[in-house]
């Protein structure tokens, strides 16, 4: 019987040494690049 494999198995791949890889963190470096969100209003009973 086939295993059936995902195209994408995790949001974090691992590197062939077994750390997970960081590139899809935002470290305290990298943080001026990255903009927070913009302020936005709720509809009334929300």
């Amino acid at each position: 019987m086939e295993s059936i494999q995902a195209i994408k198995p995790g949001p974090k791949p691992q590197k062939t040494d077994g750390t997970p890889d960081r590139r899809r963190r935002v470290t305290p470096e990298t943080k001026p690049k990255h903009p927070g969100l913009k302020p936005h209003k709720h509809k009334t009973g929300d």
